[in-house]
């Protein structure tokens, strides 16, 4: 493993595993066992100890002793994380410039390769949270692609909402979300779009158009998008028993009558004989895609959708 990430050369960390098997050794000694020359081995040595993976001693000779790789590391880590974050606030504060000068941004996508880059971008900037409302047949990006960008920034703890369109045999709507994913499914969304942090938006258009689609950084228009998401989801169906495996629906629903009945997940996994461990699994799939915080809410949006009825 290399630790060029951390903004060490190959050289140096040559260098810096060769102190790490032989310890405090003299800088003419370090440079027998690296096989360099002073010249330059020299500033290798001046670069790892501005680095702190390296210190000097004050004796004569001088001897050079490396920084523990588990400390070494961290500060490393810690520098990086510290340059990229003032990068981002600098970024912010470019983008916060032009829009004072230039008003928010709309940018019209003609091409499609295009307009699937910014669809890959919103995903990766966002920092909290993501909409999405897709529809079939979605050419700009494919379902799988959508899915590993969406894995990717629950990774970085983004949260997720995703509307997916019902009724396309040819590319059909997974089946169960996956961990932390809340999603929904809707006959006819009447619109495409990505929105991230509730700052950026990406509104896809209509093929007549002419265009492929417009990105929009205006509060005003954000915010009216995020309204119109709200709408919708409130709207939409879970995406069980829908497009769930066969039984899945009535083994969701019995659990659902259970929970609202008020039995415990000990006791419910009695009636349904299966662990209460994946009585308690099943019952957080269920109120996420319910969009429901507590048990309780989970069996008055049941109720509301007419999911407990046999």
């Amino acid at each position: 493993m290399t630790l060029e990430s951390l903004g060490v050369s190959g050289a140096e960390q040559r260098v810096y595993e060769v102190l790490l098997r032989h310890p405090e050794v003299t800088f003419t000694r370090l440079a027998e066992l690296t096989g360099m020359t002073p010249s330059r081995l020299r500033p290798l040595v001046a670069s790892l100890a501005g680095k702190g993976m390296l210190t000097r001693t004050t004796g004569r000779p001088a001897l050079i002793v490396a920084s523990p790789p588990d400390i070494a590391v961290e500060i490393l880590a810690q520098r990086r994380r510290a340059e990229i974050e003032q990068a981002r606030l600098s970024g912010a504060s470019f983008g916060a410039r032009l829009r004072l000068e230039q008003g928010p941004v709309r940018q019209v996508i003609r091409d499609r390769g295009a307009a699937a880059q910014r669809y890959r971008q919103l995903h990766q900037v966002a920092r909290t949270d993501l909409l999405v409302v897709r529809r079939s047949p979605d050419a700009v990006l494919p379902l799988d692609a959508h899915r590993q960008l969406q894995r990717e920034a629950r990774a970085r703890g983004v949260r997720s909402r995703t509307l997916y369109e019902q009724g396309e045999p040819a590319r059909p709507v997974p089946h169960e979300p996956e961990a932390g994913e809340q999603a929904r499914t809707l006959p006819a969304p009447p619109v495409r779009m990505v929105i991230a942090d509730g700052r950026l938006g990406l509104v896809f258009a209509e093929p007549a158009s002419g265009h492929q689609a417009v990105v929009v950084s205006s509060a005003t228009v954000v915010s009216g998008l995020v309204a119109l998401f709200d709408l919708l989801w409130e709207r939409a169906s879970p995406l069980w028993p829908e497009n769930g495996r066969a039984g899945t629906g009535e083994e969701d629903r019995r659990l659902l009558v259970l929970l609202a009945a008020g039995l415990t997940d000990q006791a419910i996994g009695r009636k349904l004989g299966v662990a209460q461990r994946t009585v308690e699994r099943r019952v957080r799939r269920l109120m996420d895609a319910l969009g429901a915080r507590t048990r309780f809410q989970a069996g008055l949006q049941a109720a509301r959708r007419g999911l407990l009825e046999p």
